[in-house]
């Protein structure tokens, strides 16, 4: 089986402005940027990507990216290949000449960091004062710019009983997607409280019910409660809570395993076409000075980029080559779920020293759904004849196909809408010409069609 390389983050700096207490990379505003890959390593490197896929979702990141004074003209170099580029920051360096810049140099979006509703809260954690309105300050700067913007909450012991007002206040500020990462303890994060496992089992329930699935009873909103000490309104699951936000829990595929216990035939398990945790399969990270990891969360390197080109990293690199056909330990080895699951990768390397171990933050017990193991149906990964509500012609379809699984689902029902709109039977690639043209309008900037994976 031959593994596409659909999304990659890059660090392009270990340098910081903030000292959060979480982070993987362990940056800080002294980092030596010496061993950093060079803008010329970097117009390499995308090249070397642009092989690989040329229509890759390229995640630029740091530490904090906005320090890097070539950041715009890497990212130029990658929109001219034809990747879709966005931007990972914690927003505090970001203003309007930021935002603009991102827009002329063709990132099309970007992430901000938002940890606590309390201001207070997410300055303490961010170990800088101001860092709150700070964020706030770059989102209505990308806001005014007419760019995308998704929210990335990291969640640990401290703030999980803010789950619900954070879904609350990333609608209010028109976020297109909150990111929830759950902990892994690494980096500067190894001494932080992770949740519990069955924390991690009523929450994620609670954030599959709030997005529509399952029939949302009232005995689960009891559980979630409880589990969480908040009897109140907060942690109720009303039907559209979340809205057209999209909730992602990121390291946390056991979200899979709820998912499908819930509603087997559920949209939302169409994230990645091999299912379980995309790291080293359709995603992985590079790090500044070079090497690739399966992802930011697991610091076993791959190869370096000065050394081997990226391809022959991607298609070689052995924790690579291992994670694509896990022979996986403990209760994830044994469990029916493995193949739509399979753990978190990080977790067991950060607690066990082992990527294949069990995954110690989930509290399910093999067998309880029957101990056969469960695949999803080929609609549901790599097809799209089951997704596809109108007529598509073979040139649209094989637009489709380009793009990576877990966009294909928002692309269909944002073209299928506008068809039905204006009396449209079939799609052809002059309707998807249509559509892209109708948000560049409304936008006031080009898009690519790729763009409307994000």
């Amino acid at each position: 089986m031959r593994y596409q390389a659909y999304s990659i983050s890059w660090n392009l700096t270990q340098r910081c402005n903030l000292h959060c207490a979480h982070c993987y990379m362990s940056a800080f505003s002294g980092a030596d940027p010496s061993q950093e890959l060079t803008t010329e390593e970097c117009r390499r490197v995308i090249d070397e990507i642009a092989q690989v896929n040329p229509n890759v979702f390229l995640i630029l990141t740091g530490g904090e990216p906005l320090l890097r004074k070539d950041l715009f003209d890497i990212a130029a170099c990658a929109s001219e290949k034809g990747f879709t580029v966005v931007l990972g920051t914690n927003g505090v360096l970001l203003r309007d000449r930021q935002a603009r810049l991102m827009r002329q140099h063709g990132i099309q979006g970007a992430s901000i960091s938002l940890d606590s509703t309390d201001p207070v809260k997410h300055d303490t954690f961010r170990h800088l004062p101001g860092a709150y309105q700070g964020a706030i300050r770059g989102i209505e700067a990308l806001r005014t710019e007419g760019l995308d913007f998704s929210i990335h909450t990291s969640v640990t012991s401290w703030n999980v009983s803010e789950i619900p007002a954070m879904i609350d206040l990333a609608r209010s500020l028109g976020a297109r997607v909150l990111n929830l990462f759950f902990l892994v303890r690494t980096g500067r994060g190894r001494d932080l409280t992770d949740i519990r496992p069955d924390q991690y089992e009523h929450l994620l329930t609670y954030l599959a019910r709030v997005q529509g699935v399952g029939n949302g009873d009232g005995d689960a909103t009891a559980q979630v409660s409880s589990i969480f000490d908040r009897r109140e309104d907060p942690w109720s699951v009303p039907a559209g809570r979340s809205g057209d936000l999209i909730i992602r829990a990121k390291c946390a595929p056991h979200f899979r395993r709820i998912i499908y216990t819930l509603d087997p035939t559920s949209p939302l398990l169409m994230n990645y076409a091999h299912g379980s945790c995309p790291a080293g399969k359709q995603y992985c990270r590079i790090m500044p000075e070079g090497d690739i990891t399966p992802c930011p969360y697991l610091p076993v390197s791959a190869g370096n980029l000065r050394r081997q080109s990226f391809s022959a990293i991607w298609e070689d690199g052995p924790i690579l080559k291992d994670l694509r056909d896990p022979h996986l330990g403990g209760r994830c080895g044994a469990c029916e779920f493995s193949k739509i699951c399979g753990g978190c990768r990080c977790r067991a390397y950060a607690t066990y020293g082992d990527y294949l171990a069990e995954d110690p933050g989930c509290s399910y017990q093999p067998g309880l759904f029957g101990g056969q193991v469960i695949t999803l149906p080929e609609e549901q990964t790599f097809g799209l004849e089951a997704r596809l509500t109108l007529q598509w012609s073979e040139a649209a379809k094989d637009r489709l196909s380009r793009l990576p699984s877990f966009a294909r689902g928002m692309v269909i029902k944002g073209v299928e809408q506008y068809a039905a709109e204006h009396g449209i039977a079939v799609i052809t690639p002059e309707v998807l010409r249509a559509v892209r043209e109708r948000a560049e309008a409304r936008f006031g900037r080009v898009f690519r069609f790729t763009e409307f994976s994000r």
